[in-house]
């Protein structure tokens, strides 16, 4: 049985915390031991991205000791999963006392798509939705980034009902980009209309979103232009396909 750490992530535990009750039980039916350390914090990533790499450093190590006891680390957050692979080595790397197990961590991250296409190797085709859906999944950047392309749209593939449509410029940024948005707001709603304009062509009534920040750029922008296209993170969507209610907590 896999031991699995559930890394939450600050957006998703205080804006969509049934998500990870959703990652939850779908790795618990797939056979995974699920705990979550209540002691954890920030990644950092806040801190980082915006050039503060010394007040990143504490939160980093104190994720590294925090997470170091368990078997595996999965998250439902893209950019937090890549913050954890990428950007650590930058923080630490020259720290002979954390390279070690900072390099541990980094090889047992995971994010949630990640973890059930390569690790656990899920097979989603006995399960259904209860009715026919128009779906349309948002590749973000930092999924991308740590080289996530066409696992989470072949495993939509695999569910009953899904009836996928393909998203134009599937490469273009949804304008969030951390604190972007805010320093840059012109430029952030920009983009994001241009995202939700190719939304709107797909003809989708769902968006697959697994990353809280965009999740929450997009679906701003969906409710300004009064769109009644729902975002959703791919576990929802599974969860609903096997018949979980993530609501009952």
């Amino acid at each position: 049985m896999p031991q699995v750490a559930l890394f939450i992530t600050c957006l998703t535990d205080q804006f969509y915390p049934h998500v990870g009750v959703a990652v939850t039980k779908i790795l618990e039916h797939f056979g995974c031991q699920v705990v979550f350390p209540e002691s954890q914090t920030c990644c950092g990533q806040p801190f980082f991205n915006n050039g503060f790499h010394a007040d990143a450093r504490p939160l980093a190590t104190r994720m590294i000791e925090i997470f170091a006891p368990y078997e595996h680390v999965v998250t439902p957050s893209g950019s937090c999963c890549a913050m954890v692979r990428e950007q650590y080595h930058e923080l630490l790397h020259n720290d002979p006392q954390w390279q070690k197990p900072m390099n541990d961590l980094r090889a047992k991250t995971f994010e949630f798509v990640e973890f059930l296409d390569k690790i656990l190797k899920v097979d989603l085709t006995p399960f259904k939705l209860p009715a026919k859906q128009e779906i349309t999944y948002h590749y973000t950047c930092h999924l991308r980034g740590i080289g996530l392309k066409d696992e989470g749209v072949r495993l939509l593939s695999q569910i009953g009902n899904v009836d996928f449509k393909p998203l134009e410029r599937t490469d273009q940024c949804c304008g969030f980009g951390g604190t972007f948005a805010i320093k840059y707001p012109a430029i952030s709603g920009a983009i994001v209309d241009d995202k939700i304009n190719c939304i709107a062509r797909s003809g989708a009534q769902t968006v697959i979103c697994n990353d809280a920040g965009c999740t929450m750029n997009i679906s701003g922008m969906c409710h300004r232009q009064k769109m009644q296209t729902r975002i959703k993170h791919i576990a929802e969507l599974i969860a609903e396909a096997m018949g979980i209610d993530i609501h009952a907590w």
